[in-house]
């Protein structure tokens, strides 16, 4: 891969550990055309990022790394519901770089030695959105972290959160998912009336495509809300002992004999 495009990190003193990276946003979609459901919105909780392994003695100059880039429901559920597919650009170097997958779970494995920007497309069902919604995930493989030894075991893992929220969906597309598990649907206003009950969906087929026997699923982000209560429980207890030493030696500062200033003759 040419290194005008891409970022390598170089020396066996860079670190190959688990360091999540975050950050969350919530991307509003228009509907498709139809019926549509006033003052109502949907929301789909997703993930995604990547998870890189240091190929250690197996590297090459040109793969150094195997890698999977994905989109999965923030709590591993099949996404197939709302996702109808998902095209991950690659950088150019690569056979073929841009990649489709028609159907959950919606990863792809790759090898390298580079750094470089991947464009995610997700199209969605027709009675969802018209049009599809870019994710843009930067590739990591080496962790910002250098103060470790380099290991194959514990991989480089950058996730992102997203909401995507259809306000006014369609009553045919709320009708298909309200009791799917990857979808957030509000209680429904009093008195409306959905179309008539779809067609039950394939459990077995749900669980093919989500990704909770995924051999990464170890090494994915909790983003459930108990996760970020404790981690705001931990934050805080930290920062009240902080503010504890401090008062300590304050209080030491104020407890020490001050010196007399010289009398002048």
């Amino acid at each position: 891969m040419p290194n005008s495009s891409l970022t390598k990190k170089h020396g066996s003193d860079r670190p190959e550990s688990s360091g999540s990276v975050l950050k969350s946003q919530r991307s509003k979609l228009v509907q498709s055309s139809g019926k549509r459901l006033k003052d109502f919105e949907v929301s789909v909780p997703i993930v995604y990022g990547n998870v890189a392994f240091w190929l250690g003695r197996k590297a090459s100059e040109y793969q150094s790394h195997e890698w999977t880039v994905y989109v999965r429901g923030a709590t591993n559920e099949d996404l197939g519901v709302v996702i109808k597919r998902a095209v991950f650009q690659l950088h150019s170097s690569f056979n073929n770089p841009t990649r489709v997958v028609e159907s959950p779970p919606f990863e792809l494995s790759e090898a390298g030695w580079g750094e470089f920007e991947i464009v995610i497309t997700l199209y969605f069902h027709s009675d969802v959105c018209d049009k599809p919604l870019n994710l843009y995930h930067h590739l990591k493989l080496y962790p910002e972290d250098e103060s470790c030894t380099m290991s194959t075991k514990k991989p480089v893992v950058v996730e992102s959160y997203d909401e995507i929220v259809f306000p006014e969906p369609s009553d045919a597309f709320v009708a298909r998912v309200q009791n799917h598990p990857v979808v957030n649907v509000p209680r429904l206003p009093a008195g409306l009336n959905l179309p008539s009950p779809v067609q039950v969906e394939d459990v077995e087929k749900r669980k093919r495509g989500d990704t909770k026997d995924s051999p990464l699923t170890q090494w994915f982000t909790n983003f459930s809300e108990a996760d970020e209560l404790l981690k705001l429980a931990a934050a805080r207890q930290q920062v009240q002992a902080h503010i504890a030493k401090l008062r300590r030696q304050l209080t030491l500062i104020d407890g020490q004999p001050q010196q007399s200033k010289p009398t002048p003759e």
